[in-house]
């Protein structure tokens, strides 16, 4: 017969067992919790599977995983159109609807009076930094005399609306095809970091 128990305070002398059916379900002592099971669902949807909370149950905004990778490999180029560098890293969004915040630091130059600019491609083809460099120098006078050198940035949030495996890479280019475009210069360390974020 189905009943309701009413009381103000249950006391136990070491752990108190919740058991269902003859099987315990949980313990609880004077500091925690303590679930039997590795899987949490609530409402008919799993929120904590093998021990883990689930990618759908965490909040937007939360970051969910950060891939950093460097490259001191020098590079040049004379070309107008974007090379592409060894600074490169590869990120597998967790959900469709994640972000995917990436962020680039390298030092670029340019040995004549000209734009040394970078970019950042998702998968080596599609051009984020849009029609304009995602970030450049420019050096003068003409007769190369003084070079220019400084640290390039890009920082874009994506939304690459996958869950496969998905490469941003750093491209440079020489922007009117002349004088010498540089990156990484001297091979001093740069990075690319690849932060998901919950959509």
């Amino acid at each position: 017969m189905a009943g309701i128990l009413k009381v103000d305070q249950v006391q136990s002398d070491s752990n108190l067992a919740f058991n269902i059916a003859g099987s315990n379900v949980a313990f609880m002592n004077a500091t925690s919790l303590q679930m039997v099971g590795s899987n949490v669902s609530l409402a008919g949807t799993n929120v904590i599977t093998n021990g883990k909370l689930v990618t759908a149950a965490q909040p937007v905004g939360a970051v969910l995983q950060v891939v950093q990778a460097n490259s001191t490999t020098y590079g040049t180029t004379t070309s107008a159109t974007y090379q592409q560098s060894a600074l490169t890293v590869t990120i597998t969004p967790t959900s469709s609807s994640s972000k995917v915040l990436v962020q680039v630091q390298t030092q670029i130059g340019m040995a004549q009076s000209n734009w040394s600019d970078i970019a950042l491609f998702r998968n080596n083809t599609t051009n984020l930094s849009g029609a304009s460099a995602g970030a450049g120098i420019y050096a003068g006078p003409s007769s190369g005399t003084f070079d220019g050198h400084g640290v390039g940035v890009i920082t874009f949030l994506d939304s690459p609306a996958t869950t496969s495996a998905t490469i941003y890479t750093m491209f440079w280019r020489s922007r009117n095809g002349s004088g010498q475009s540089r990156v990484i210069l001297d091979s001093m360390l740069s990075t690319i970091t690849a932060t998901e974020i919950a959509g």
